[in-house]
């Protein structure tokens, strides 16, 4: 519930696609949700094509529209900048945030390139002596059942752990004739699958084991080498594009299969795909201890299941875990018990950790050092698929 006593936090967000607009409910939404020490105003939002932005701007909320990112920067009614573009522009974008005194929030991945994420965190790390925060933008770790499901594995629920396995699978390139979009060419998005869905696998796999890849032995795949070039619009991940004539090169990986170590010993498996017919958004992930095993699945977003391995053998086995009491992680200012969440819910959840970040001058996480691990990651497996599935080490 906003509070109208609290300082007013401008927000200018930089995008306003499909992770635009997500990003938009979350602002538009989480001060009327959670007590806030501060008051989110969606201050404006920038975009090339002025009327494009203008409308967006009135669709989701935004008081102001602007065309260029630097003027929005400028702003000193903006305190926060959400940089919600294709991952080539979010280390320049960013950086200059952080030097222009704002407090940044960056989708995933956190940049293109080890280096891109390398400078973004030395920017943070000076910007946090000056009291800002920098945070990047893994949703997922914000649905109530992954925040559950690591406070159970912190407080020793599944024990040792030993393995995790995770798949992230799509299928809106399935079609060969899909035109030829930015997330297909590496000078845009930095990779296919790998990036894009990879590098959530891989900080939720981290962020619930409570530690870090050390090497990865990996191989990848792009199964459709040409694509049309667009020759308008493109309608979201799973909408039909319209393809011309032309046609060029895809640049990225569709599929990317690897596995993994931990520093404790435990091993991991994990499978990104933008090819798996039929799966439109199939993110899950299960964690296997000496003492039991957790497991979560997006489509069944407000659930985990648990299996207490200390119980006798004769009644054990996986139970269901209903995820919306009061009582567990960001359910304090929704539905009653039973009354289940979204995916969008995720992104006001996100909204409330910054603004509380902001106000208690905490480091939030994922902190920008996590996305850089991430890239690192995401770098051992390029390197290792390169090198015909070669255990890599991931750098410290």
């Amino acid at each position: 519930m906003e509070n109208p006593e609290a300082k007013t936090l401008g927000v200018g967000m930089v995008g306003y696609a499909f992770m635009g607009a997500a990003h938009s409910q979350g602002w538009r939404t989480v001060g009327r949700v959670f007590d806030l020490p501060a008051r989110p105003a969606m201050t404006a939002v920038c975009g090339r094509d002025a009327d494009a932005v203008r409308a967006a701007a009135d669709r989701h909320g935004w008081a102001a529209a602007e065309t260029d990112w630097r003027a929005l920067i400028a702003r000193d009614d903006v305190q926060v900048v959400d940089v919600c573009t294709p991952g080539d522009s979010h280390a320049e974008i960013a950086i200059a945030a952080l030097e222009a005194g704002k407090h940044v929030l960056c989708e995933k991945p956190l940049a293109n390139s080890v280096a891109e994420a390398e400078a973004m965190v030395e920017a943070a790390r000076r910007a946090r002596e000056r009291g800002q925060v920098a945070m990047v933008g893994f949703n997922y770790r914000r649905a109530p059942a992954i925040a559950y499901a690591r406070r159970m594995v912190a407080d020793g629920r599944i024990g040792v752990l030993r393995h995790v396995r995770v798949t992230y699978l799509q299928d809106w390139i399935v079609d060969p004739e899909f035109p030829l979009v930015w997330r297909l060419r590496r000078e845009y998005a930095g990779s296919g699958a790998l990036g894009d869905l990879g590098s959530h696998i891989v900080d939720l796999a981290q962020h619930l084991a409570g530690e870090r890849l050390i090497g990865v032995s990996a191989l990848t795949e792009t199964f459709i080498r040409e694509r049309p070039l667009p020759a308008g619009a493109v309608a979201g991940l799973g909408g039909a594009g319209a393809g011309g004539a032309a046609r060029g090169p895809v640049t990225v990986d569709d599929a990317a299969l690897f596995t993994g170590r931990f520093g404790s010993g435990a091993v991991a498996s994990f499978e990104a795909s933008r090819f798996a017919a039929g799966r439109k958004n199939s993110l899950r992930i299960e964690l296997n201890g000496d003492r039991g095993s957790l497991a979560f699945d997006l489509e069944r977003l407000n659930e985990l299941s648990f299996h207490d391995h200390t119980e006798p053998a004769v009644d054990s086995g996986f139970r269901r875990i209903l995820v919306t009491e009061p009582e567990h992680p960001y359910l304090e200012g929704w539905w009653p018990p039973g009354h289940a969440l979204g995916y969008e819910h995720t992104f006001v959840h996100q909204a409330r950790d910054m603004v509380f970040a902001i106000a208690d001058g905490t480091g939030p996480e994922p902190s920008f050092e996590d996305g850089l691990q991430v890239q690192r990651v995401l770098a051992a497996v390029e390197e290792s698929a390169e090198k015909n599935c070669v255990y890599t080490p991931v750098p410290v």
